[in-house]
């Protein structure tokens, strides 16, 4: 049954790289910080290799590779050279991603259906060397049901307008938001596909997503490099891991 499955947590390093990268030079490592997230409790190691190398670099791709102990999921654009890069590697994982250059962050999930031909044989070279690939996109059927289609095993759903409905102080939209993660994340764990989540998510927002019984893991990034600054990361990924655990506990109690 869903509520069964462990949750886990994926780490996104990839704001290490954009402190170092703002003034150059090799400090602070992303590997290195991805080590201390290992040893802190990440169950994966999430990085996103930009195609114009804004923060990740290639090498620190080869680091983590030859360096984690734990899995690596290589979000990356849904192109001939990141294909090459994830190849060369072969990572546990590959998310595919939407990826604009003159975007801050991620801005919405991949429009899958739209694009079934290139990314079903985008995936099968993938998926033939060994890696996991998983689709990351909105809370949509429509785009779900093409994931399924073109050979994705994995659906990562963006949980970014939920949590900027709830900064916002927007609760009818948060809510709104929050109901279409809870059907999707159902709907997709119906169709044999693992549900992932992640994008925006924070103390404040983690606990409902954590609780949904369909999810099996959860990527997080941004909060936690920004909370590291204050507690240590360490105590960052700490806190995380006890509000998810409590999330699911919680769940899985609710359950008959």
């Amino acid at each position: 049954m869903a509520h069964d499955l462990p949750l886990r947590l994926g780490v996104n390093i990839d704001h290490v790289a954009t402190v170092r990268n703002a003034r150059g030079g090799r400090t602070p490592d992303p590997v290195r910080a991805a080590k201390l997230a290992e040893r802190a409790g990440a169950d994966g190691i999430t990085a996103h290799l930009r195609e114009d190398r804004r923060h990740i670099s290639d090498a620190d791709i080869a680091g983590l590779t030859e360096a984690l102990g734990v899995p690596l999921n290589l979000e990356m654009a849904a192109t001939d050279e990141m294909q090459a890069v994830a190849l060369r590697h072969t990572p546990h994982a590959v998310c595919l991603v939407p990826e604009k250059r003159e975007e801050r962050t991620t801005e919405g999930g991949l429009d899958v259906a739209h694009e079934e031909a290139k990314l079903a044989a985008f995936i099968d070279p993938l998926r033939t060397a060994g890696a996991r690939v998983s689709l990351f996109v909105a809370a949509d059927p429509v785009q779900i049901e093409a994931a399924d289609r073109v050979g994705a095993q994995v659906v990562e759903l963006h949980t970014g307008a939920y949590c900027d409905a709830h900064a916002e102080g927007r609760p009818e939209d948060r809510d709104a938001e929050f109901a279409a993660l809870r059907e999707m994340a159902a709907y997709a764990h119906s169709l044999g596909l693992e549900v992932h989540a992640g994008h925006g998510l924070d103390y404040e927002t983690v606990m409902p997503v954590a609780a949904l019984p369909e999810v099996r893991e959860l990527n997080i990034g941004h909060f936690l490099i920004g909370e590291a600054i204050f507690q240590g990361l360490e105590g960052a990924i700490a806190e995380m891991r006890r509000l998810m655990a409590a999330a699911r506990a919680a769940e899985e109690h609710s359950q008959p």
